[in-house]
């Protein structure tokens, strides 16, 4: 078994710990917290920026100078790193604040603001021009799915963006008894419900082997 494959058996085993105990979003801070600045056992740590990421911000070129952005559980920080490269002022959170140290570690005299927070009770006042979201509401629970789409369109400024990347599938064709559990297209359609509008659906299989459904949406207040 390779480590990642052994980062990804070890991070299942924490979910599934903490799921049964009632605690749904614990668990991010348990992985980052033992997985001792190992990458390796974050199965998501790619340490690059997430290449749909990278396609759209090469294909769009967003002039982020004057305009605060938002990375939502931000991980290890690739991505926000990556958006401040366009002149965003990014703020990038996380509720595991061992990833939050890991992330200032890696970028000692970034231009980031790093810092712990919770999407289900965000600092008063939090509104940006950009909000991305990558990945993070599909690694929660069906219970949380529809507070967690709330949550993230609560973030986005009048006039704002929002984008949305992750895994895309039909709701017969989840396993729940396994993470990540994709997004349905009706899950996306509830950003709608918010006060957002699509501007850009993207249903598309990646390059991986086998091919994975991914989605990139974009949406406008």
């Amino acid at each position: 078994m390779s480590n990642k494959a052994a980062g990804r058996k070890r991070a299942g085993e924490i979910a599934a710990e903490y799921r049964q105990r009632g605690e749904f979003l614990n668990w991010f801070e348990a992985l980052y917290a033992t997985a001792e600045e190992n990458p390796d056992a974050v199965p998501w740590a790619d340490m690059q920026p997430n290449a749909h990421l990278r396609e759209w911000l090469e294909r769009e070129r967003p002039d982020g100078r004057g305009q605060r952005a938002v990375v939502i559980g931000c991980g290890l920080g690739d991505d926000a790193e990556r958006l401040a490269q366009n002149g965003f002022d990014v703020t990038a959170f996380d509720i595991s604040t061992s990833a939050i140290e890991w992330c200032k570690k890696r970028f000692p005299h970034s231009s980031v603001h790093y810092t712990a927070a919770d999407l289900f009770a965000p600092p008063e006042g939090w509104l940006f021009d950009f909000v991305l979201e990558s990945y993070t509401v599909q690694s929660m629970p069906l219970e949380l799915r529809e507070k967690a789409i709330a949550a993230v369109a609560g973030l986005v400024a009048p006039g704002g963006h929002l984008l949305v990347i992750g895994r895309l599938a039909k709701p017969e064709a989840r396993n729940l008894n396994n993470m990540p559990w994709p997004l349905t297209r009706a899950e996306c359609d509830l950003f709608k419900t918010h006060g957002l509008t699509e501007h850009h659906f993207e249903d598309f299989d990646d390059g991986e082997n086998p091919p994975v459904r991914r989605l990139r949406v974009e949406y406008r207040r």
